[in-house]
């Protein structure tokens, strides 16, 4: 047999050789380092005898090791999955298990602990140690291939009710005939696979938390216990990620947010944030950088109501798709939702009128209050909220005019990153299995955002069948300070609401025609995207944004009566600016200023009112020298016209 290797190669094999021969016969390094292999795209086990060739075509082959980058490192964490199953099996006789799979940057396995156990985070250390165990053990992961059935009885008489369940819906819903089981030391676990060849292969770990998780998802089925954990090919790399997770606790929106003053949460509208005054100011900027841009953008300002008839949602198809997401209420017997988003209410609005194809293409926008009944557990901070607002944006237009506003939309979103230094990531997201709409509407639509994208020359990536149930999309993703990715804005292109709301509008030859719809949220919601601010500057906002941009630090109290006309001052020339009045040290002052993250520190005493100057100081730069007030403002002005960012 033959395989063909990454650089075009041939390599030629016996018949029924493996992986692991595979390697050995490349040389005798790569055979010792080897992890698993990929075959024509799929990943297996280097003990698994390899493809014959088929149709004449030898089978791709490519060995992975630890420096294949992110598939090898997700193969050692389901590992590291499988002995962490192991050792609380051993710690804990009568746990149930249930799934253990790789996720990014780790792994977790949950599980149903016998009755009166329960387990907390100070329970990890000796989890860990029974793990080191068997790593230090080299337990070979080794598959066998049997009948479910065979599977069945065997996870039947050992009482693992959550293995069976999976092998009885294998078998009813999927026809499967055969299952694999891996085992490593005393565990066996239902499993596709593939896995290294032995324990020893996980150089570097930590598990890392304990979390509740319903078995499946589903809030009607048992909680259980989640473990999380990571692993990594060295110490250094996984002191490097510790260390990266507690630069990430550091600047925990969560945390910085009430720190700073900006926002706070309340168990009497959990999901739902208050916001202080300096909160409200950096969302009304981030609102008003919206309008700023879509006016020359020729996008108008729109208001619609909250709250619907039931009507409205089952002729968008929201009602069918997404009513568990929304808050439904009742007036005088009709069932009422409170709006989970903007569209269907702009599509209504639109309808309400009469339009010519000389009214399009006609731009929406509205920063419109949203609800979302999100699930308790799936709340987190501002980055999951069941009360937000979008920077929202729907545009109706001609089928001849959606290439040009697909890409302006992307220049609109481009322009707007820009300010904040973000650069960003495109994906390209197609139809799923449940969708509105005819295969026909949805590759005219995929083809308009394939076109678009390979017009501007833009690299995207693909993900196939996370399109929203109405029409494909582009989503924009960036990476932050400390390389985590966000999604934070999107593109949709839709045929099927203007559809389903018989849109229209008279075309130059006098008839009725359907208009395209573009939604569009660059910003997404404003609520998650100051979380990702807070979190990517560290709370240190661009002066332009911040809610505090200067504070005046008097040296004595003799000094107040000029404190407080520099910062009349300030405040006449449009600098956001606080007095600090009180009779601490001016050492004191400065360093409550710095952790309030505040840019500008201006000190006065004996020598700036003799010479009507400040001191200034910039937040953790110190010193800057002393500047007339007026000079000061200028200054601070450029930067916030310029729209400066950290």
């Amino acid at each position: 047999m033959e395989v063909e290797l990454p650089d075009g190669n041939r390599l030629t094999l016996p018949d029924g050789a493996t992986g692991a021969d595979a390697a050995a016969a490349i040389g005798a390094g790569l055979a010792r380092a080897a992890l698993a292999v990929k075959v024509d795209g799929e990943l297996r086990d280097l003990s698994r005898p390899l493809p014959e060739n088929h149709a004449n075509a030898p089978a791709k082959l490519k060995i992975l090791t630890d420096r294949s980058g992110d598939e090898a490192l997700s193969l050692i964490r389901h590992d590291a999955a499988h002995v962490l199953a192991a050792a609380v099996m051993e710690l804990y006789p009568g746990v149930k298990i249930s799934i253990g799979p790789p996720i990014e940057n780790g792994f977790y396995y949950d599980f149903d602990f016998p009755d009166g156990v329960s387990l907390s985070d100070a329970d990890l250390e000796p989890i860990e140690a029974k793990m080191r165990e068997h790593i230090a053990a080299d337990e070979p992961f080794t598959r066998e291939d049997v009948p479910a059935s065979d599977a069945l009885d065997r996870f039947l008489r050992e009482a693992q009710d959550y293995k069976v369940e999976l092998i009885e819906d294998l078998i009813e819903n999927d026809g499967v005939p055969t299952v694999s089981l891996y085992t490593n030391g005393p565990f066996t676990d239902l499993c596709r696979g593939p896995h290294a060849p032995s324990t020893k292969r996980i150089k570097a770990f930590k598990l890392q938390s304990v979390a509740g998780a319903y078995w499946r998802g589903d809030s009607n089925k048992p909680m259980l216990t989640r473990i999380y954990g990571t692993a990594f090919f060295s110490d250094k790399d996984l002191k490097e990620h510790l260390e990266r997770l507690e630069q990430a606790r550091a600047r925990d929106h969560r945390k910085l947010g009430p720190q700073l003053g900006l926002f706070n949460f309340s168990d009497v509208a959990p999901g739902m944030a208050f916001w202080f005054p300096a909160g409200a100011q950096v969302w009304g900027s981030l609102v008003a950088l919206s309008r700023e841009m879509g006016g020359p953008r020729g996008y108008t300002e729109v208001k619609t109501p909250q709250l619907y008839d039931s009507s409205l949602w089952k002729t968008s198809g929201h009602w069918d798709k997404f009513r568990e997401h929304m808050f439904i209420t009742e007036s005088a017997d009709t069932p009422m939702g409170l709006k989970p988003m903007n569209c269907p209410g702009h599509c209504q609005l639109y309808a309400m009128q009469p339009h010519s194809y000389r009214d399009l293409p006609l731009r929406y926008s509205e920063p419109g209050l949203l609800h979302r009944n999100e699930l308790s557990g799936a709340l987190h901070g501002l980055l999951r909220t069941r009360n937000f607002a979008q920077d929202d944006g729907h545009i109706f237009c001609a089928e001849d005019q959606v290439p040009d506003e697909l890409a302006a939309c992307l220049d609109f979103a481009f322009d707007t990153y820009a300010i904040f230094g973000f650069d960003v990531r495109l994906e390209l997201s197609t139809r799923p299995d449940e969708r509105l709409g005819s295969d026909e509407v949805w590759d005219r639509a995929e083809g308009h955002l394939i076109q678009v994208l390979d017009r501007k020359g833009l690299e995207y990536d693909l993900n196939p069948g996370d399109g929203s149930f109405y029409g494909p999309k582009i989503d924009l993703h960036m990476t932050d300070s400390l390389g985590r990715s966000w999604q934070i804005g999107t593109v949709q292109l839709d045929y099927n609401m203007p559809a389903r709301f018989g849109l229209t509008y008279t075309g130059a030859d006098n008839a009725e025609h359907q208009p395209a719809m573009i939604h569009r949220a660059l910003m997404g919601s404003y609520e998650r995207f100051i979380a990702i601010l807070i979190e990517h500057y560290g709370g240190e906002l661009p002066v332009w944004l911040t809610p505090v941009q200067a504070i005046v630090l008097p040296i004595s109290d003799k000094h107040l009566d000029y404190a407080r006309t520099v910062r009349d001052q300030l405040h006449a020339g449009g600098v956001r600016a606080e007095l600090d009045e009180r009779t601490e040290s001016v050492g004191r002052k400065i360093r409550d200023a710095e952790l309030r993250k505040i840019p500008y520190m201006l000190v006065v005493g004996d020598r700036e009112q003799e010479a009507q100057q400040v001191s200034v100081r910039e937040h953790r730069r110190g010193d800057e020298g002393s500047l007339p007030v007026e000079e000061f403002i200028a200054r601070l002005r450029e930067a916030v016209q310029s729209r400066l960012t950290p």
